[in-house]
């Protein structure tokens, strides 16, 4: 910005802040190898030295230091009162001066601000899909997020986010995609654990990593039928949210193993509980979602009753809702085993049920779990980001 001050003849002139000018003053003693004092600084403004001060922008860490951009995307550095201060030297040292690019990186790094286009409340983000549920939590479409503000408030918080996913048996055939895929599209520039669970450690491939990304694999057993391997997931997880992960990561997304990544899934999936909308379901009415009927079972769900179906391949939230969620359905299905009863859908029923008393904070599109060659490529999917690997499951789900 700046300011118009009056001559003695009535015109105008334009005149810089102090700020600005005294940094294009120190970029062209700089090139020409000048020392610079803070005294001749001071006596210029006429008033005592001070350091140098620039407004902190958006990638301030909790601690006030300065973080580095994450996208380069448009950064300025402001003027004016600041919201925390950084100080430089105005006294290069007798060694050597900085060159002119390494003194635009500081001042780039100290006062940057991300730039976006401005919300605007009378345009929907989306007019063709519901973007918010009745009870206000986000359903999370292409274009009803900004994923450069999402990557930096969470990279502000230094969140570390796992990902659980099992391969038993012939499933560890899927791993090496589903991690490579992973590392091209999943949480990328975050820190990620990759929590393998698996009854053939040996066979678990060496997938190479982005920097702040590991891979741990946890030996656990294979029940005698895959739908024992898919209700295994719930007491497994619980059990490691208590002994592990609450000490390892903030968020769980938990996911299946015959799947692949082919576009970005991000930090806008985050939330305290989300479930994701079976793509087979979400347009459907409640009454003809596959939810478990008979009221034996502890997931019944009459058919007046319902939000959405969710699927199982893909949920997650807050390491603490995860280990609810999981230790709720875990003793849900041991309560129908003792009855005599298994539910319809295994572990996805007792999922349904326990999202429908628990509301999700956060509801994931079908954009984030996709089978293009059965469902296709509709119009309403902008982008298709987890998508099934084609299979024969009848071969696959073999012992």
């Amino acid at each position: 910005m700046a300011r118009l001050l009056r001559t003695q003849t009535g015109k105008t002139k334009c005149c810089s802040l102090h700020t600005v000018a005294f940094l294009l003053i120190i970029l062209v003693l700089v090139l020409f190898g000048w020392n610079v004092s803070p005294v001749l600084w001071g006596q210029w403004l006429r008033a005592p030295p001070k350091p140098l001060q620039l407004r902190q922008g958006a990638l301030a860490s909790p601690s006030g230091s300065p973080s580095p951009a994450f996208h380069g995307d448009g950064w300025r550095a402001l003027p004016g009162p600041p919201s925390s201060t950084v100080t430089f030297s105005t006294s290069f040292p007798s060694t050597g001066f900085p060159s002119l690019r390494s003194v635009m990186q500081g001042i780039r790094k100290a006062g940057a601000e991300l730039l976006y286009p401005q919300p605007k409340v009378l345009t929907p983000s989306r007019n063709d899909v519901l973007v918010l549920t009745p009870w206000l939590a986000p359903i999370v479409w292409e274009g009803t997020f900004n994923t450069d503000i999402l990557n930096e408030q969470f990279r502000l918080r230094n969140t570390t986010i796992g990902l659980t996913v099992f391969a038993i048996r012939k499933y560890v055939v899927f791993l090496e995609l589903f991690l490579q895929t992973a590392e091209k599209h999943f949480m990328v520039g975050h820190r990620v654990t990759y929590y393998v669970f698996t009854d053939r450690p040996a066979a678990v491939p060496r997938v190479p990593l982005g920097e702040g990304r590991r891979v741990v694999v946890l030996e656990v057993l294979g029940g005698p039928r895959w739908q024992d391997v898919s209700m295994q997931r719930m007491v497994v997880i619980s059990r490691f949210c208590k002994q592990r992960f609450l000490r390892e990561v903030d968020y769980l997304v938990c996911a299946d193993v015959d799947m692949k990544f082919r576009d970005h899934v991000g930090v806008e999936i985050l939330s305290p509980l989300f479930g994701t909308l079976h793509p087979s379901f979400y347009g459907a009415a409640r009454k003809d979602f596959t939810y478990e009927r008979r009221p034996r079972s502890q997931a019944h769900i009459p058919r007046d009753q319902g939000d959405f179906y969710y699927m199982g391949a893909l949920f997650g939230g807050s390491v603490a809702e995860v280990h609810r969620l999981t230790s709720a359905c875990h003793q849900a299905m041991a309560i129908d085993q003792a009855n005599g009863i298994e539910a319809v859908w295994h572990d996805e029923s007792h999922l349904n049920r326990y999202l429908l008393d628990h509301k999700p904070t956060k509801v994931l599109s079908p954009e984030y779990l996709w089978d293009q060659q059965l469902l296709g490529w509709p119009r309403v999917m902008k982008k298709l980001r987890f998508v099934a690997v084609p299979k024969n499951h009848q071969d696959i789900r073999a012992t």
